[in-house]
């Protein structure tokens, strides 16, 4: 058998090989550390600004701070809308060793919903175990004094405290302030659209209906931030700096909350709307809509149960001073017999017979006056008193419907007032366009005698009855309604506008807290003028004369007044009734009956004050058996307070 060859190993060339790779390696590593190097130096020298800003953006935040809103204060500086502490109960949980136990024994001294704790239970899974999570987002007083008894046994609860807006006169102010409640998509959606969204990051409400919305950019303020350094996990390790927010500015309205007092008595147990301005500036001295509701049940979250409540067919939600609509009735007839004086189609001498009805020539339909009886030979003057409607069916046939309906646009009918809230509605002004484009239908003189009576299409708003009423007696100068009186600016940014010191800020503002109010400027549109600037007065005095003469139709409502009134009332039918129909309200639905309707203003040589009422459904009688007496009641106490204030004065 042969015998195996044995290999002999060659050292040198083994030695060789292993010098080539320990060369390789080596030149490897150093080409290595070489591009290490080369990162550490990108990192630490060319890159280090960059790096240490996004280092220092984790390690330091911003957290945004949310302003305190602008208050809202009446005419006599009384708080129509503030801002209260809210108490809150949250739970830390990475301090609570047993979250069941410590719910369940919880649940033992304050009430707590299954909602409650299943919202609780969700939220707790999306947030870190640090940060406070929500369980009861409102406490009430005896909820907050049994928890800070008993906190001590219970670690890891924390009882928060924020400020929620609330509105002390409730009702009574809602339908002029609207409210604040939760910002929703849509109102992300506005804002982003706006591009405010930054400045709202750490607010939870925002305005809804009314002057807070209407006003919001003005009552929100600026955000404000705080700078905190924060570990990896986001804990909050220090704050660094702290720039406060800027406050709302603070709202001084012409509203009269004593007035609203009034408005809402005179008007219990019925539906309408009460409107009164003063003409003389346009300021909304009173607007209340009745049944109204409470808007602090909107700020924390209405329940669909509280909702539903108000979902009746009384309709609290809706603001009839500024979107209910209504025939006009007799109230229209004193801008119609201006129309017809200045355009020479009547005069203050023309008389017409009225023997209970008025036909259009050559028709066959009998047009019925409220006096079956008619009554007999009128004037301007008498037809307005006692509310003739054959004087006004014949006026408006000789007007037109082009006519009427161009000048009474110019009152403002048929379009919004202007007024600063956004819930208004422009009603009807008729015209031929207006019922070819609603009805594919021509326009008959029928129609056009019948809104010479404010009825038939034509509807108003009880504001639009109070704006043009303001027109009238202001003898044709435009002042749109508002609520706002003046803004009051934060201090802070008095002194960056004036650039005072702030010792001269304090002396200012101890001085004379007017310093801090910015005025409101009125808007004036172009006046109404006439051919003849007399036929103002003619109107006037049929106004005053309808309400000191006992023929009068507002003569019982203003009985021993005080004060120098004139006014005008009217009574709108809801349903027609047939030419030999008698109405009788005993006999017809509640929804069907008749609106009584009425507009005044006092003093009648210098006025300061319009009212429009609107009533409806009433039982029976017109608008100045029903709708009188509350415009009234309202004038009563307006003139009640400006004599103790003047007697105030004269001590």
């Amino acid at each position: 058998m042969a015998r195996e060859r044995v290999t002999i190993r060659n050292h040198t060339a083994e030695a060789n090989l292993f010098a080539r790779r320990a060369l390789i390696t080596f030149i490897g590593v150093i080409a290595l550390v070489l591009v290490l190097l080369s990162n550490v130096y990108q990192l630490e020298i060319k890159s280090y600004q960059k790096y240490k800003t996004r280092s220092n953006e984790n390690r330091i935040k911003l957290l945004p701070v949310a302003p305190n809103r602008g208050l809202i204060y009446d005419r006599n500086g009384v708080l129509l809308a503030e801002n209260v502490p809210v108490f809150s109960l949250s739970i830390i949980p990475e301090q609570v060793k047993d979250i069941d136990n410590t719910l369940s024994e919880l649940a033992k001294i304050i009430d707590i919903s299954d909602e409650q704790l299943q919202d609780f239970r969700e939220s707790m899974r999306a947030h870190r175990r640090f940060k406070p999570v929500e369980l009861i987002s409102r406490l009430d007083e005896k909820q907050v004094a049994t928890l800070s008894v008993n906190q001590h046994l219970f670690p890891g609860i924390v009882v928060d405290a924020r400020l929620k807006r609330y509105y002390p006169f409730a009702d009574l102010t809602t339908h002029s302030l609207g409210y604040v409640a939760r910002i929703n998509r849509n109102d992300l959606a506005n804002l982003e659209l706006l591009g405010k969204v930054e400045n709202y990051k750490a607010t939870r409400d925002i305005g809804k209906l009314g002057l807070e919305k209407f006003y919001e950019e003005q009552l929100h303020g600026t955000i404000g931030h705080q700078e905190v350094e924060v570990n990896n996990q986001g804990r909050i390790l220090r704050t660094l700096n702290y720039t406060p927010p800027v406050p709302g500015n603070d709202l001084h309205l012409t509203l009269d909350i004593e007035l609203q007092m009034i408005a809402k008595r005179a008007l219990d147990g019925k539906r309408g709307a009460v409107v009164a301005l003063d003409p003389r500036d346009g300021g909304v001295l009173a607007l209340y809509s009745n049944p109204s509701y409470d808007g602090n049940l909107f700020v924390h979250g209405i329940s669909s149960k509280e909702y539903q409540k108000l979902q009746n067919r009384n309709r609290p939600l809706i603001n009839r001073a500024t979107k209910g609509t209504y025939p006009p009735a007799s109230t229209i007839k004193p801008f119609l017999g201006l129309l017809g004086l200045d355009e020479n189609l009547i005069y203050p001498g023309t008389k017409i017979w009225d023997p209970g009805f008025y036909q259009i020539k050559n028709g066959t339909r009998k047009y019925r006056d409220h006096l079956r009886w008619g009554h007999g030979w009128v004037t301007l003057n008498e037809a307005i008193m006692r509310s003739c409607n054959t004087f006004f069916y014949d006026l408006s046939y000789k007007l037109g419907v082009d006519r009427i309906s161009d000048t009474m646009a110019k009152f403002g009918f048929g379009e919004t007032s202007g007024l600063d809230i956004h819930e208004e509605s422009p009603a009807i002004l008729p015209s031929r366009g207006w019922k070819r484009a609603r009805y594919n239908q021509p326009w008959y003189h029928g129609d056009t005698v019948n809104i010479g009576i404010g009825q038939g299409f034509w509807t108003v708003t009880p504001m639009q009855l109070a704006q043009a009423t303001s027109i009238l007696v202001n003898k044709g100068q435009v002042k749109e309604p508002h609520f706002l009186a003046a803004t009051q600016l934060p201090a802070p940014a008095l002194t960056a506008q004036t650039e005072t010191t702030d010792a001269d800020l304090n002396e200012s503002v101890a001085n004379d807290q007017a310093t801090l109010l910015v005025p409101y400027t009125v808007n004036e549109k172009p006046p109404i003028e006439l051919n003849n600037p007399e036929n103002w007065n003619i109107i006037l005095k049929a106004m005053h004369d309808t309400v000191k003469k006992p023929i009068g139709t507002g003569y019982n409502a203003f009985l021993n007044t005080d004060y120098d009134a004139a006014g005008k009332s009217g009574t709108g039918e809801i349903v027609g009734l047939g030419e030999d129909v008698e109405y009788d309200a005993s006999k017809i639905d509640e929804d069907k009956r008749d609106n009584a309707m009425f507009i005044a203003f006092a003093p009648y040589k210098n006025p300061e004050i319009v009212v429009a009422v609107a009533i409806e459904n009433v039982a029976a009688g017109g608008g100045g058996s029903n709708a009188g007496p509350v415009a009234r009641q309202i004038m009563d106490q307006y003139f009640a307070n400006r004599k103790l204030i003047s007697s105030n004065k004269d001590k």
